[in-house]
């Protein structure tokens, strides 16, 4: 799934909560936010912390990759980016 705005992260997020059998309460406890902050979230608000943001989609067993669909110089498309393993180098440096 390609997410593209902020709108669409929400919707993703809220699908996922709710095939999950979650409510916002809930996962707002879980992560350490408002239900207020799940629902701007799950609303498409595009200022929120991205840290939380990432909390809770790791909350959600959500993982998250960074790809492009356009070229590079060479040609070449960009390769794809998995997020974990840029978080897991910037905690080592």
């Amino acid at each position: 799934m390609f997410i593209r705005s902020a709108m669409e992260l929400g919707a993703a997020v809220k699908a996922r909560r709710k095939a999950i059998g979650e409510d916002q309460a809930a996962l707002a406890a879980r992560i350490g936010v408002s239900r207020q902050w799940i629902s701007a979230l799950e609303n498409g608000k595009s200022t929120l912390e991205l840290g939380l943001v990432l909390q809770t989609l790791r909350a959600l067993d959500m993982p998250l990759s960074i790809s492009s669909d356009q070229s590079t110089r060479a040609g070449a498309p960009l390769p794809r980016t998995d997020l974990n393993a840029l978080i897991d180098a910037a905690r080592r440096r």
